[in-house]
């Protein structure tokens, strides 16, 4: 995932609930965006309430990083020193080419995506073959009520894109329930 944030629902949301202990309902809504706030502060993280790369890596959450256009980061300056590339934690065209060619010479699906598969490869990124497989594992996901969903997203306003950060999912509810689709898949037809 690029980002999660309020107003989002889906397995990646559920799957973030859990790791902050919270009850795993799959819809990003005021409490799950506090813990995120907590978790950030305890952690020297931005707090921003946004479940991004950053956060993902220090909950421990590899699967759920998928790092592309136009995310900047730690994690991002991460990829782009292992791949060789001016470490200036911004994805821009320069650090997608070098991700594409790198996807394409370790035979990957060349996408300029960066997720738990390219991140195996690099040195740099201790990913496990687990949370790579973790990325590609079918989930079902229980059916929420309407009217749940409806009273977390009417609850508040999402917050505003901190400034000078774009994400295309923060416009984007994952469709629920994702029977039959992968967190990267479903991510992927996104962007």
């Amino acid at each position: 995932m690029a980002m999660l944030r309020r107003g989002l629902s889906g397995e990646p949301v559920r799957i973030l609930q859990e790791r902050l202990g919270l009850t795993a309902d799959g819809i990003f809504g005021p409490n799950t965006e506090a813990a995120v706030r907590e978790f950030q502060s305890n952690n020297g993280l931005q707090v921003d309430g946004v479940a991004g790369p950053d956060t993902f890596m220090a909950l421990e959450l590899p699967q759920l990083v998928i790092l592309h256009k136009p995310l900047r980061g730690e994690q991002v300056r991460r990829l782009q020193e292992a791949l060789g590339v001016d470490a200036d934690g911004k994805f821009g065209p320069g650090t997608e080419a070098a991700v594409k060619q790198f996807q394409e010479q370790n035979g990957l699906e060349a996408d300029g995506f960066a997720g738990p598969q390219t991140l195996a490869l690099l040195p740099g990124f201790a990913i496990e073959p687990e949370q790579v497989e973790a990325s590609l594992i079918t989930e079902e996901t229980p059916e929420i009520p309407e009217e749940v969903i409806e009273q977390a997203k009417a609850e508040e306003p999402p917050p505003p894109e901190p400034s000078g950060f774009v994400s295309t999912l923060a416009a984007v509810a994952f469709p629920l329930p994702t029977i039959g689709k992968t967190i990267w898949s479903t991510v992927k037809k996104i962007f």
